[in-house]
């Protein structure tokens, strides 16, 4: 059975940004070779839904070891670039000071590759929001391919 995209991509225009890497940062703690996050191009909270993107590049840290002659982002780095666009809605929706904590991932996919030159774009929709913790069904595509899903947890730190 096909899997359902949490959005139709073609109805969002993923080049109008409404936070860029520098606002992200402002938001989200991770720093240096861990930010994995480089823009969101929507946050609905109606809807619960946030839609961002990871440029991955040629010269990230992981690039050389993994794999050899035939670089991987791996699938650890995509559940985390993922983690972070759950905890950015969070903190904005929220209006919260507190970030989220990594708490759980469950059901995760993947589903084709992500290699240097792709933009994987990530989708989260919040399927519970409490003051101890979230719950979000997330997907990642390159282009309209989709790469991996999963549902992440988190809790407030």
């Amino acid at each position: 059975m096909a899997v359902q995209p949490l959005v139709n991509l073609g109805e969002i225009d993923l080049d109008r940004l409404e936070f860029r890497a520098e606002e992200i940062r402002k938001v989200n703690p991770q720093s240096y070779e861990m930010a994995q996050l480089d823009g969101v191009v929507k946050v609905d909270a109606d809807a619960g839904i946030v839609v961002g993107y990871k440029n991955v590049k040629a010269d990230e840290f992981w690039v050389r070891g993994h794999i050899p002659g035939r670089p991987l982002l791996p699938g650890v780095l995509i559940i985390e670039a993922a983690a972070q666009l759950c905890s950015f809605y969070f903190t904005t929706v929220r209006k919260s000071r507190r970030f989220l904590g990594f708490a759980g991932v469950d059901a995760v996919k993947f589903r084709a590759p992500v290699v240097p030159g792709d933009r994987l774009i990530l989708v989260a929709k919040c399927v519970e929001l409490r003051s101890r913790r979230a719950t979000f069904e997330t997907q990642g595509f390159v282009k309209d391919k989709l790469v991996f899903e999963g549902r992440i947890r988190g809790m407030p730190m």
